[in-house]
């Protein structure tokens, strides 16, 4: 059974190191080590981590099955005051992919997303990213195609997608 629970400020270290074994597996071949490096200072430190939380920039929720937490998610409902629901992060530790638990946490996603009266999901996912197949085969779509800059000459290379709920 998967549990998913709203994660604090204690849950940063568990969350900093499911993002340390899943990035580079990830983002490995996509990213240079110095990029992962940088992303993962500038979104994933103890500062940054703390004050998306503190300041509710996003809900941060642990995975967990039986067992252990497996995985983390971050979302913003009411993105940029639409009714939307953003997920900026979902990620699940490796030896857990290709059993459903995806299906299924995004499925959790879009029950808070509709108790907060979103009428969409959207996320950001790197061009190059193997979870774009993912994404697609459960109801996203392309909306777009971004370039954004992220600091010391980098980009996130991404497609906007979204899902209708």
């Amino acid at each position: 059974m998967i549990t998913i629970l709203e994660a604090g400020l204690k849950d940063i270290k568990i969350i900093q190191e499911i993002t340390n074994v899943t990035w580079p597996i990830t983002y490995g071949e996509i990213l240079s080590k110095m990029q992962l490096d940088y992303m993962l200072g500038l979104f994933y430190s103890d500062e940054a981590l703390a004050k998306q939380i503190e300041n509710k920039e996003q809900l941060f929720y642990l995975i967990s099955d039986s067992k252990s937490t497996i995985g983390f998610i971050g979302i913003e409902h009411n993105y940029n005051d639409e009714a939307i629901t953003k997920i900026h992060k979902i990620y699940l530790l490796p030896e857990t992919q290709g059993k459903g638990i995806g299906k299924k946490v995004i499925e959790e996603i879009q029950k808070l997303a509709l108790e907060n009266n979103s009428e969409a999901l959207f996320l950001n996912v790197n061009r190059f990213n193997t979870a774009l197949g993912f994404y697609k085969k459960i109801g996203f779509e392309i909306k777009e195609e971004v370039n954004i800059e992220i600091g010391n000459g980098y980009l996130m290379e991404d497609y906007v997608m979204e899902k209708k709920i």
